[in-house]
């Protein structure tokens, strides 16, 4: 199960010296929403289910050549963004600084442990609209675009 809020970012800030990934991804299927991605040197296949905050996530570690296949797979359902991890109180916050396609897109995304602590969470300054119930910014969404 995966408990997340999503927000577009008002102003990015200071990113020196945090931890980030290059990410590549690209979506099998869009209903069923199955994707393959890559992060660093390491390979993933992600299965969601419907739902906006709340909603059923199977994510496993895949070979290169699987990553490979899926994205030969896909039509061209390509998303490349940089991830960002800011620590923020017991929460790491997510940025994405996407590329290509959508360069200029900047979004931020926090996963939680229950639905009571994101329905608590104290927002940053530095976010702009929440977009957790906009089905036009999620990612299987932006790769149709």
């Amino acid at each position: 199960m995966e408990i997340e809020r999503k927000f577009l970012v008002g102003e990015i800030p200071s990113l020196e010296g945090l931890e980030f990934d290059e990410i590549t991804q690209a979506y099998i299927s869009i209903n069923p929403e199955i994707r393959v991605r890559k992060r660093g040197n390491r390979y993933y296949r992600t299965e969601k289910g419907e739902g906006a905050m709340i909603r059923e996530e199977n994510e496993w570690e895949i070979t290169k050549e699987e990553y490979l296949d899926g994205v030969n797979r896909s039509e061209g359902r390509i998303i490349e963004k940089t991830r960002y991890c800011i620590p923020y109180k017991s929460h790491i916050i997510e940025l994405d600084i996407y590329k290509g396609k959508h360069d200029g897109l900047v979004v931020c995304e926090i996963e939680f442990e229950s639905e009571a602590d994101a329905i608590s969470l104290e927002i940053p300054k530095w976010f702009g609209k929440e977009i957790t119930h906009d089905i036009e910014f999620r990612n299987k969404m932006l790769a149709l675009k």
